[in-house]
């Protein structure tokens, strides 16, 4: 019975064959496809680096350029998106919003780690919980998902995390480091510079300026290796850690607080708030990201817990569990309340 009540809702028959009427169902099915080609991607850099074409060297070259050319492409393209009052309201919401996650995640850390792991663990954990991928793996599906708007809050999202993880975060591995040294970190990373670059660009567009259009074309070019070579590197990444790391429970404790309580405690704080969907949605997102590749890269220059480091990182990352989707059928909620009984019927049936 309940599948032909199922079957009667979903459906209907018209002259051209089946169709799905439900606006929740459309946008989870496309949520699942981007799903998919991301999974896809990190699986062609998994292959790539266990067959030895893409050896250590060149992955972290790879990184190189993604981190220093590809990514700042992208972020100063999505300054050339037209801007209204509308998103430049919202990217003040939204760097208001990371301020506060950045805030939530500094309490948190002063409660979720006593009595777990070495001093040298909790310096990861600490670290994990305050800088997370959301730069290096956030941007481009932030970008797969929203488009170029998306990737612009993306970038404002990321301004108060990169201060933190290069400040406070910093200083959890080498407790001696100066102000000034902070400073130089936040404002030579190449991000940082890609959107100064941008916030020149968009002001001088409100007075007629514009790129010509062949750096316009460049900068696509460019910004469209993104999400591919992004999850190339990270599926190189995973190649090099051993299976038996996804057992590890410390990390797999660390997983449920980035990739599900924090998200979760954000998606309840703005459901409410009546913000722009694309703002939720990506603010969402952002913070439901693994950990940074740099907890690994800093336990490294620092004497810290390498191995456990490189185990918080993958474990993270391969239980990531991309929320868009969830923020997505949340919207769906939000403008049309009737996709709610879709989602339930399923749910009972």
């Amino acid at each position: 019975m309940r599948r032909h009540v199922l079957f009667l809702i979903f459906m209907n028959i018209s002259e051209t064959g089946f169709h799905y009427r439900c606006p929740a169902y459309n946008g989870f099915m496309q949520m699942i496809e981007l799903q998919i080609e991301i999974v896809l991607l990190i699986a062609i850099g998994y292959i790539l680096r266990k067959t030895g074409m893409l050896s250590l060297s060149t992955r972290k070259q790879l990184t190189s350029i993604v981190l220093s050319v590809v990514l700042p492409a992208s972020i100063i393209a999505s300054f050339q998106i037209g801007m209204t009052a509308e998103i430049f309201r919202s990217c003040w919401y939204v760097l208001l919003i990371s301020l506060l996650v950045q805030l939530a995640a500094s309490i948190l850390n002063r409660f979720v780690w006593k009595g777990k792991g070495t001093k040298a663990q909790k310096t990861c954990l600490k670290y994990g919980l305050i800088a997370s991928n959301a730069g290096f793996m956030g941007m481009p599906i932030a970008q797969a998902v929203y488009g170029e708007v998306g990737l612009l809050y993306a970038s404002i999202f990321l301004i108060p995390m990169r201060v933190a993880m290069w400040s406070s975060g910093l200083s959890m591995f080498a407790p001696g480091v100066t102000p000034k040294e902070t400073a130089k970190k936040v404002l030579s990373h190449p991000c940082i510079i890609a959107i100064e670059i941008g916030i020149v660009l968009m002001i001088l567009e409100f007075f007629g300026f514009q790129l010509p259009s062949v750096l316009n074309r460049t900068l696509s070019a460019v910004a469209s290796c993104n999400t591919a070579l992004s999850m190339f590197v990270i599926g190189a990444i995973l190649a090099d850690v051993p299976f038996k790391a996804l057992f590890d429970k410390l990390a797999l404790y660390y997983s449920s607080l980035r990739l599900i309580l924090m998200p979760l405690l954000v998606l309840a704080a703005l459901h409410f708030t009546g913000l722009n969907l694309t703002v939720q949605g990506v603010c969402v997102l952002e913070t439901a990201m693994p950990a940074a590749s740099t907890t690994v890269m800093l336990a490294q220059n620092y004497n810290g817990d390498t191995e456990f480091a490189s185990r918080l990182v993958f474990v993270s990352t391969v239980f990531f569990s991309d929320y868009s989707a969830a923020v997505h059928l949340d919207s769906d909620f939000v403008e049309k309340p009737e996709s709610f009984f879709f989602w339930h019927v399923l749910w009972r049936a």
